[in-house]
């Protein structure tokens, strides 16, 4: 045997055995604000584990009634805490693996400057003629604005200018674009190192029911080494300093 072919396959082993099990891949289902922040992370762990992680990003609602109606995923990062604990009580995923990741927070965004005052005056004053947010039925990013837009009691006045994106990935787009001028998005979609462009409010807590977006193993993913791995993954610290470098708290 020809000495370099020697080495590859002592590397090898030797690769097999420091992630001790064989090589794994699942399919992982993420909430579309968890976007950027996993991308970093499925690097990340891909180069320390071997596993494979093949990632869809969408709508928590959508993905529900996908995984319902046989859906082959592995695991589910929600942008809820309802939605894994809903399945897990439907038998459509692994008790006892359920946590939260990480607290998502909320903000009212425009791409261009000077729009968004840093406060509520834009809501209460008017003065543009769309405002997205994510369909509420769908997305909890989109439910959240709805409370928001309640509790500051601008709701009904603003509800015939409101347009919705499938998800909070769409909804980014519309207000990205210019097709709205402004709306309601996830803190991690616009944070970039430490800034945000355009203009901007950080919604206070205290107007919506917390973000807690937690993470299940699903039942096409129990038993399997790269499920557990990622759960795992998600609990250290190298995923965490990168959960928080995108504006989320964690539990």
């Amino acid at each position: 045997m020809k000495p370099s072919r020697l080495i590859a396959l002592l590397l090898s082993s030797l690769i097999a055995a420091s992630f001790g099990v064989r090589a794994d891949e699942i399919s992982v289902a993420v909430a579309a604000n968890f976007t950027a922040p996993m991308q970093k992370i499925v690097t990340g762990f891909e180069k320390e584990t071997g596993h494979k992680l093949l990632t869809s990003f969408g709508a928590t609602g959508k993905f529900y009634a996908q995984i319902k109606n046989g859906a082959p995923f592995d695991v589910l990062l929600a942008a809820d805490d309802e939605t894994p604990a809903r399945l897990i009580k439907e038998n459509a995923a692994v008790a006892g693996s359920q946590f939260n990741y990480a607290i998502g927070k909320l903000v009212l965004w425009s791409a261009k400057p000077a729009i968004v005052d840093g406060a509520d005056e834009v809501l209460k004053h008017g003065g543009f003629d769309h405002l997205a947010i994510a369909n509420p039925k769908l997305a909890p990013y989109g439910a959240a604005a709805v409370d928001v837009m309640k509790a500051l009691g601008v709701h009904e006045a603003i509800q015939p200018k409101i347009v919705m994106g499938e998800s909070i990935a769409q909804t980014y787009q519309f207000i990205s674009s210019g097709n709205a001028l402004l709306g309601f998005v996830a803190l991690s979609q616009v944070l970039k190192d430490g800034k945000i462009e355009g203009s901007s409010w950080l919604i206070p807590a205290k107007l919506y029911t917390p973000i807690r977006q937690d993470a299940v193993i699903l039942e096409k993913g129990k038993g399997k080494p790269a499920a557990q791995a990622l759960m795992n993954y998600l609990k250290a610290d190298k995923a965490k300093a990168i959960i928080t470098s995108f504006g989320y708290a964690l539990p």
